[in-house]
């Protein structure tokens, strides 16, 4: 490794020699395997994880068990050791059930971390290869280009216009630019970060341009792995529906609270045993307190995300999976995103032809042909042709070559690498037969492309046959890009046989009715110029109809869309005529209803009068990044990018959407969710994903807060009306149990319903508990409440209480408890209409709730804990048909 004081004021080929590495080919296989065994991975320690047991321990620190734990203490101490063995039991079964959910949760959100792992631009062996950053050694030679990650800290071997964001390191928020020259010494010792202009480093982003470097530092010793060391432990922060829940917790427990006391109180005063109500009042609270809540919500969003991951939807931060039930509008890019992204050259303008070239093939497979007029043309027939093709690949950087490494697209056997309009022009010019003219041009230099300029240039010079640059040969300049920005610089065109021409007035209109006509048949037009530098004006050599077919399946992904009742629109900086025939293609831009705005449109209007007609719009063209940002008017948006000046946009949106794919580092940095396969279907499975889990949670919540409601209920009508107490705490905990374990974690994973899906998003700012949620508990609650008192008053004749009468009137609460977490599976559909398998958890959970309460009723030593004997199977058939009522009541409130 070469510390960066030092790497700073080292040449580029010093500091390669220091690292025995080369700076074309990297290192060697072998070489790379020998510097794993020296060095760690390139990764960031983490800090050393709690023992299981430690964090077991710490689920017996809350408050309320505590309380419990001394009341067990109490009992021992009176020699009462049943109930003191009892309550211990139930304390640790208690504590093992909100183990098990937060461990769960830590799991969940712990597995989101590893689903987008950083990856790299490596050159080993002379190949450009995608590789997990971990794998990094020093000595490695890596490829940044704009909107990339920084993977390790590097000496810049070679730059083209290279600026890098190192805010996280400098604290300065603008980008520096980056250099490859040797800075000298000046006596001042160690530089500061933001002065080694030819180094770029771990974390930092790449904001334009590009550059090759030498890995000099990786992990814990890079410039950013050492401040790592004094940042752990920094408080992750909850979520707007965590922070919800937990204000409806306080209040739910405060509430609560008071009830108790009043009960506990009021037993007293009918002259009980002081310790009997306090240990009843304890174990009421652990019941009745809502302490799963904030367990729940953590774990319904984590397996929410699990399950959108699993249908390549990422999603960084969890305020994002709440919003997507509130997004009324989708902004979607065209390219890669309605599109294939799989860019293929299907016609080709020339001014000296009166028709269209057209190219057979698809994707990225080089077998096809070019024909004229129905005639098959071969390369040495037409020079204008050959000539716009050089031109084209000259002003490229990307690769094409038949290798095993790169990324593969379209099932073809070569390995690939770039943007797939450059991949496109390359695949073209290998139909044509031509070889890749950069081999033998040297670039001079680079303008790299941007949403402003809208084009790209390079300067290059012919390699002489002795590989010398130049050759007496003046040096040219190639630029491609829209016909906007590539025809006004033009003063000739090229004839059949490649001599340049005057361009006349009548030409270009031509040219602009040729653009415009490929553009309507959904093609993008990328213009290609050249000429000779010092010379005035470029010579235009023609136009290249680029065609991105529509994803399948894109249609029907549009068409669920329009179901979920969120709006769609298409963002794209192609021409109107393309943009509108992809949009209507998969079906969402009609004529009579949508209307379109350009980029140059939006900047001209105010903010009251765009505001006054963007909803009407679905499709908008010819924009830039910056355009994004006046479309979330009045709206809960998410926004899809994928470039580095997309992030702005990204970040102010609701909900940022960045393409796993094809986007930049920034931007997925911006981003709360990633697209892993760039599909506009995952958006809308996206969108009922976070339907559901809202609707989810809900549904928990009237299943907790009815039987939290019907315990307190329950026993404060029985203290209330002189009658003893109709559950003991062991029982009250084994429902507190039942309220906040599986069978009511399982209503976090039920299926989104197709009703939920229809529905209008909902509002950010609407309530948890609204009118309907509130009748839902209290109708519910009160039915339990009245069936269990009934029981437990037909079974109490003498006045005094057996275990029987406890374990008649404990079974029918249960009892009626499950019936109630069926019925909370939805908020529409009554128990015949929800089939029980739909939710394979959920069966599961009841079904051990059942046999548990079985178990509690007729083994011998459950029996002595919990107080209970056998009951008849008549008893059991009484019981289920009781707590059956409760489903016809919510049939009827559901009708």
């Amino acid at each position: 490794m070469i510390v960066t004081n030092e790497a700073v004021h080292m040449a580029a080929e010093q500091a390669v020699q220091h690292l025995n590495s080369d700076p074309k080919s990297g290192l060697t296989l072998a070489e790379v395997e020998v510097r794993k065994t020296m060095y760690p991975l390139n990764e960031l320690d983490a800090d050393d994880p709690e023992p299981l047991y430690m964090k077991f321990l710490d689920t017996f620190k809350d408050p309320l068990i505590m309380l419990l734990l001394a009341s067990c203490v109490v009992s021992a101490v009176m020699r009462q050791f049943d109930d003191a063995i009892s309550i211990l039991a139930a304390v640790v079964i208690v504590g093992t059930v909100a183990f098990v959910q937060e461990y769960r949760s830590e799991k969940s959100l712990a597995a989101l971390n590893e689903l987008v792992p950083p990856r790299a631009t490596v050159v080993r062996e002379g190949r450009a290869q995608a590789l997990m950053a971990s794998e990094l050694v020093p000595g490695d030679v890596v490829v940044v280009a704009a909107g990339d990650r920084v993977p390790a800290d590097c000496r810049i071997l070679e730059a083209v216009q290279l600026m890098t964001d190192d805010s996280s390191l400098t604290g300065e928020d603008h980008p520096h630019d980056k250099h490859a020259a040797t800075l000298p010494h000046d006596g001042r010792g160690e530089l500061p970060l933001a002065e080694c202009c030819n180094m770029v480093f771990m974390g930092s982003l790449a904001c334009s341009g590009h550059c090759r470097a030498l890995v000099t530092a990786t992990g814990m010793r890079t410039e950013f792995g050492k401040v790592f060391a004094d940042l752990r432990g920094v408080e992750q922060r909850r979520t707007p529906l965590q922070l919800k829940m937990d204000g409806l917790g306080k209040h739910l427990s405060a509430l609560s609270f008071c009830i108790i006391g009043v009960i506990a109180l009021a037993g007293v005063a009918q002259g009980r045993q002081l310790l009997d109500m306090f240990t009843i009042g304890v174990s009421l609270a652990v019941a009745a307190i809502p302490e799963g809540l904030p367990i729940c919500v953590t774990v319904t969003l984590a397996l929410g995300v699990m399950r959108m991951a699993k249908r390549n939807a990422i999603v960084k931060k969890l305020p994002a999976v709440e919003a997507l039930g509130c997004a009324t509008v989708v902004c979607v890019d065209k390219t890669g995103t309605i599109t294939q992204n799989q860019m293929t050259v299907k016609e080709v303008y020339l001014s000296c032809e009166t028709e269209l070239v057209e190219v057979s093939g698809g994707g990225y497979d080089p077998t096809g042909d070019f024909s004229l007029g129905g005639t098959l043309l071969q390369t040495h027939e037409h020079a204008a042709l050959s000539q716009l093709l050089e031109a084209a690949c000259l002003c490229n950087n990307a690769a094409v070559a038949p290798s095993d490494s790169g990324r593969r697209r379209n099932g073809g056997s070569s390995s690939i690498q770039g943007q797939p309009t450059e991949l496109a022009l390359l695949v073209a010019a290998a139909k044509w037969g031509l070889a890749d003219p950069r081999l033998k041009h040297e670039r001079l230099g680079e303008v790299a492309f941007s949403s402003e300029r809208k084009c790209m240039e390079v300067r290059c010079v012919p390699v002489s046959d002795s590989g010398s640059g130049g050759g007496g040969c003046a040096a040219r300049v190639i630029a491609k890009g829209t016909l906007e920005a590539i025809l006004p610089r033009c003063a000739r065109a090229l004839d059949r046989a490649a001599e340049p021409v005057p361009l006349t007035d009548a030409e270009r209109e031509r040219i602009a009715h040729a653009a415009g006509a490929l553009g309507r048949r959904g093609r993008r037009v990328i213009a290609v110029a050249f000429g000779v530098v010092g010379t005035e004006g470029l010579v235009f050599g023609g136009l290249v109809g680029i065609m991105d077919p529509p994803r399948r399946g894109a249609r029907a992904a549009v068409e669920e869309m329009q179901l979920c009742r969120t709006r769609l629109c298409m963002i794209t900086g192609d021409a109107e005529e393309t943009a509108v025939a992809i949009a209507s293609a998969v079906g969402f831009f009609d004529p009579s209803l949508h209307r379109t705005l350009s980029g140059p449109e939006m900047e001209r209007m105010s903010a009251v009068e765009l505001e006054s007609i963007i909803h009407d719009v679905a499709v908008f063209y010819r924009t830039s990044p910056r355009h994004k940002l006046g479309i979330s008017i009045g709206e809960v948006v998410a926004m899809t990018g994928d470039g580095v000046n997309d992030a702005p946009a990204l970040k102010a949106a609701d909900i940022g959407v960045a393409m796993g794919r094809s986007g930049t580092d920034v931007a997925k940095e911006a981003a709360d969710m990633i697209l892993m396969d760039d599909d506009f279907a995952t958006i809308v499975a996206a969108v009922e994903e976070g339907k559901g889990i809202f609707y989810n949670i809900k549904n928990f919540l009237a299943f907790q807060l009815s039987t939290s409601v019907a315990a307190l209920g329950l026993v404060a009508l029985s203290t209330f009306s002189g009658l003893p107490s109709p559950l003991n705490a062991m029982q009250i905990l084994w429902i507190n149990i039942i309220m906040d374990g599986p069978p009511a974690q399982s209503l976090g994973v039920e299926p989104v319903q197709s009703t939920v899906i229809s529905r209008p998003p909902r509002r950010p700012d609407d309530p948890i508990i609204n009118r309907a949620l509130l009748l839902r508990v209290l109708s519910s609650a009160t039915l339990i409440v009245l069936g269990t008192l009934f029981v437990f008053h037909r079974e109490l004749v003498d006045g005094a209480v057996t275990s029987r009468d406890t374990t008649m009137t404990f079974t029918t609460f249960v009892a009626f408890d499950m019936v109630n977490a069926y019925c909370c599976r939805s908020a529409d559909k009554t128990v015949l209409q929800m089939p029980l398998l739909a939710n394979r958890p959920f069966a599961y959970a009841v079904g051990g709730s059942i046999l548990g309460q079985l178990a509690v009723i007729y083994l011998p030593p459950l029996q002595r804990v919990f107080q209970t004997e056998a009951l008849s199977p008549w008893d059991l058939a009484f019981i289920a048909c009781l707590a059956s009522s409760l489903a016809l009541l919510d049939t009827l409130r559901k009708r």
